[in-house]
């Protein structure tokens, strides 16, 4: 389980494909604290490593289902990807609740600047029978964009707006994001939780 608080935009090193699978090779800050098995969020996809190198990278693997569902096979050398570490038991709940199970991807539509902060417009592949099942925003409710939790503002059917701080925009990927750019959707749970009791209760 993940906040959506991202702790470091890090650099892909690598990208190596293997049969339908991705293994990335990524270079941060605190990979000499992580372990083999431990679970990271990339672009907001919970993904396990399984390697570690001795230059301060480690290794995941991306698979089809995975890839299919989210930006991570757009990824080369040289891109910056969000990281955030599982949370801890004893630690606040900054974000939302993330699972780190990507929804689907959206792309980014527009980017407006505003005084020193900056509104994201995404939009996405409306589908009727996903949208009975909770996988929608709400107007003020949370979404995770790339990992990032962010409140949503703008709600329509298949878009929606989201507002980006300087603090945000310097320390994760939303710098790099331009219209065009596809981003990661998590939905939130709760939501979907809401959605599916209601459908069976009718």
């Amino acid at each position: 389980m993940f906040s959506g608080i991202v702790e470091e935009a890090a650099t892909v090193v690598g990208c190596t494909r293997r049969d339908g699978n991705l293994d990335l090779r990524v270079k941060c800050s605190f990979c000499d604290e992580l372990r083999i098995d431990q679970s990271v969020a990339h672009n907001g996809v919970c993904l396990t490593v399984v390697e570690l190198h001795g230059d301060g990278s480690y290794t995941v693997t991306a698979v089809r289902e995975t890839l299919e569902r989210s930006n991570l096979g757009l990824l080369k050398p040289g891109d910056l990807v969000n990281l955030e570490r599982s949370m801890k038991v004893e630690g606040r709940l900054d974000g939302h609740i993330v699972q780190g199970h990507v929804d689907t991807t959206a792309l980014c539509t527009g980017v407006e600047e505003a005084d020193g902060s900056w509104y994201y417009s995404f939009k996405y592949d409306f589908d009727r029978e996903l949208a009975k099942k909770g996988y929608v925003t709400v107007e003020k409710g949370s979404v995770t964009v790339n990992g990032v939790s962010l409140t949503v503002c703008d709600s329509e059917a298949d878009s929606f707006r989201v507002a980006i701080i300087p603090y945000t925009h310097e320390h994760t990927n939303f710098k790099e994001i331009t219209a065009g750019t596809r981003v990661n959707l998590e939905f939130d749970i709760i939501g979907k939780y809401i959605a599916r009791i209601s459908g069976l209760l009718g």
